[in-house]
């Protein structure tokens, strides 16, 4: 697998660039850019957005099979929402992994009030069950959702998040390209006023999470 960073003319908020990751299969190649989000230049992990972005109107499948609205089970609520795959080699599993590890360091009154959730981009093969055992080894709190690829398509471009359709290589493997940032969204407004990057820590996430908690900017 290749990762490849490609900075993007954005046409949100502030029209700024924002740098991209791609995932794809350990041989497959990963090299087109597929996302524009706004930022803002900062020495900070958190980039605040001038234009805060509205939760999206996703209900899918979570881990027991049931039923998810995204809006009403996240209402109110310190929420990330981040867009990935469970066979993706590296940004995804350490992305959720540093999340996990900043998590572990809060109250636990916080730690229960913490909503994050993982929207596969890979819904033939991340069912229910795999993303459950799957996210289950990162955090059993973490809310995995799945469902028809066009509905989580059209979620992600809510947010500013571009992702396209898995891709089968010539030589059988996977290619699943997708925005690498993790979205939080404030429990005072629901909407989505802070931007994370792939390069984010856990460091970075143990230090923002506390002000997330409460609404506050980073």
């Amino acid at each position: 697998m290749r990762t490849k960073k490609t900075t993007l003319a954005a046409a949100l908020a502030a029209a700024a660039a924002l740098t991209l990751s791609a995932c794809g299969s350990e041989t497959g190649p990963a090299d087109k850019p597929v996302a524009d989000v706004s930022t803002a230049t900062s020495d900070k992990a958190a980039t605040v957005l001038h234009q805060p972005f509205t939760k999206p109107d996703l209900v899918l499948t979570d881990t027991h099979g049931k039923k998810f609205d995204l809006r009403e089970r996240t209402r109110g609520k310190p929420t990330l929402i981040y867009f990935g795959y469970t066979n993706c080699p590296d940004v995804c599993p350490l992305t959720m992994s540093n999340i996990a590890l900043a998590k572990r360091a809060l109250p636990k009154a916080d730690q229960d009030e913490l909503q994050v959730v993982f929207v596969t981009t890979d819904p033939e093969r991340d069912t229910p069950s795999s993303l459950g055992s799957w996210l289950k080894a990162q955090d059993p709190t973490f809310v995995g959702l799945t469902g028809e690829f066009p509905a989580i398509q059209a979620g992600a471009r809510q947010i500013g998040i571009g992702i396209d359709p898995p891709k089968v290589e010539k030589d059988g493997t996977v290619t699943s390209m997708h925005g690498a940032q993790v979205v939080a969204f404030s429990p005072r407004t629901d909407k989505g006023y802070v931007l994370y990057g792939e390069d984010t820590t856990a460091d970075d996430y143990t230090k923002d999470l506390p002000k997330l908690i409460t609404g506050a900017t980073p």
